[in-house]
């Protein structure tokens, strides 16, 4: 018997080795789906999915399988020939759909995925495919997440070896839901997950929750549908493949989220320290925080991070903050204990770590320039630790209402101002993709400067500050300082700070 066709019987049904990251390749061309393939399945991944409809001519797809396999004899692959009706490219008949497929398996594919559009029309040729490979026939909204158990009960109306759902997620409830949908289907062959940046929570957590595997993009193109991450990315960072229903979820929530670098300092830490845990980012708008606070307490999440826009209006949800978080009137840590959500604000161990290498602070002039969360904990810690603190910015009013907080001072913001021994620059000027701003233009007023934008790692503000010279505190100092302090009030363990320092000087290398 032909080894292709003898692996090809013995995989008529879902292995339990099957990878949990499918890499989906879409491609116009054989010579760049092959390109990609061999790229993929050399980087580790061995369950790849072919998008024949992407293909110029997809009745070329079934040499290209057979000659792959016969290459690769280890991988495994899914076969996928998406028709217009359903958000794919193919666009002949579904007679004709269904003889690509076939084809497809004859050559070696273990896996055929039909969308349910077309699955229903041919419901008889379904059979007579499932003799060749298994099918799994699926469902795509790309508008929304509608009711879950109607549509599998439609789905299981053709039967099939397994069954995919991808919905769109439009709020962090469309991911709960899914998640509880999962749960509920053990004991179903399921692939579900939502898509969109805001999806990517199941797409990371769906194999540990009961999905049969999920989505990745290949590493130098585009992935086939919204939120899907890089497998190089999901695998070095997120692990799928290693978590289980018991890992402990933590996550940053913010609006936007993806420039985000602490996923890569905790992840790294978590790994290091061999905690079974994983961090992710959770896309959350800022009229969406009490939906996803649900989402949170469903999941459960044991603890997460909070920045721009949710450090003060966080404050309502939480049943214990903790003083000083208090006064700051703002908290970027938040975690679970005895059934309560609590919060404090670590950003004070960001600002006065960093400094105190530099100066005594007592009786030091600080120049803060801004009045948000991140300002106000720079503010009164500060003022805790006897600084003489002023606080500018472009609305003076808002300036003077945090210098009354911390019994500084207020000043507008304009060139006549003195010199500072510290200035910390708290605002979101000269953040990616703005990188060519800077709040000020001419002079910096201080010795010391401390960036609290730390993408770009080396800001406008920082380059002049160097220029004039200043000796400067780089925003990735604060993020990994108040990162150290939130992994120990996480995990009880002392923080593992060379891993997470490497992990964030790796990213902001690939950054630069």
């Amino acid at each position: 018997m032909p080894a292709i066709l003898s692996t090809r019987l013995r995989m008529s049904s879902f292995p339990r080795n099957l990878p949990r990251i499918c890499v989906a390749l879409g491609f116009p061309t054989v010579a760049e789906l092959n390109c990609a393939a061999e790229r993929e399945y050399k980087d580790g991944n061995t369950l790849l999915e072919f998008r024949l409809d992407h293909l110029e001519d997809p009745a070329n797809a079934a040499e290209f399988v057979r000659k792959f396999r016969a290459r690769y004899p280890e991988a495994y692959v899914l076969a996928t020939c998406r028709h217009k009706h359903a958000h794919g490219h193919f666009s002949g008949t579904v007679a004709e759909q269904a003889d690509i497929l076939a084809a497809a398996a004859r050559a070696g594919a273990h896996f055929l995925d039909i969308e349910i559009e077309s699955a229903e029309r041919i419901k008889p040729k379904i059979a007579e495919l499932r003799r060749s490979a298994s099918v799994i026939v699926s469902f795509h909204d790309f508008e929304k997440t509608p009711a879950l158990d109607p549509l599998l009960r439609r789905l299981k109306r053709i039967p099939a070896d397994a069954y995919k759902i991808a919905t769109m997620a439009r709020k962090p409830n469309d991911n709960l839901r899914l998640i509880q949908f999962v749960r509920e289907q053990r004991g179903e062959r399921l692939i579900a997950l939502t898509m969109s940046e805001m999806g990517q929570t199941t797409r990371i957590l769906g194999p540990s929750l009961g999905s049969l595997f999920t989505y990745a993009a290949p590493r130098q193109a585009k992935g086939t549908a919204p939120g899907q991450i890089s497998a190089q990315v999901l695998r070095s960072l997120y692990r799928p493949e290693k978590l289980t229903s018991r890992s402990r979820v933590y996550g940053v929530i913010a609006s936007p989220v993806a420039h985000s670098k602490s996923p890569v300092i905790h992840n790294r830490g978590f790994q290091s320290r061999r905690i079974d845990a994983v961090y992710l980012p959770f896309l959350v708008p800022a009229s969406q925080l009490g939906d996803w606070m649900k989402l949170a307490a469903g999941l459960p999440v044991h603890g997460f991070s909070v920045t721009i826009p949710h450090k003060q209006r966080i404050l309502r949800y939480l049943d214990v903050i903790d003083p000083v978080a208090k006064r700051i009137g703002a908290v970027n840590t938040v975690w679970r204990r005895a059934g309560k959500w609590r919060g404090t604000n670590t950003d004070t161990d960001g600002v006065i770590r960093p400094l105190a290498r530099h100066l005594r602070l007592a009786n030091a002039s600080v120049l803060i320039a801004g009045y948000g969360g991140a300002a106000r904990a720079a503010a009164v810690a500060l003022s805790d630790a006897r600084a003489h603190v002023t606080i500018t910015g472009r609305n003076l009013k808002s300036a003077q209402s945090l210098a009354r907080v911390v019994k500084g001072t207020a000043v507008a913001l304009k060139d006549s101002l003195p010199k500072y021994d510290v200035l910390i620059h708290a605002t979101p000027l000269g953040m990616y993709p703005h990188t060519d701003r800077c709040l000020f233009e001419d002079r910096i007023p201080a010795g010391i400067v401390l960036d609290m934008v730390y993408n770009p790692s080396e800001t406008v503000l920082l380059k002049r500050a160097k220029q004039q010279g200043c000796a400067v505190i780089t925003g990735s100092e604060m993020l990994l300082e108040q990162a150290v302090r939130q992994f120990e009030i996480w995990t009880g363990e002392p923080a593992p700070r060379g891993a997470m320092q490497t992990a964030l000087d790796q990213a902001l290398i690939m950054c630069a």
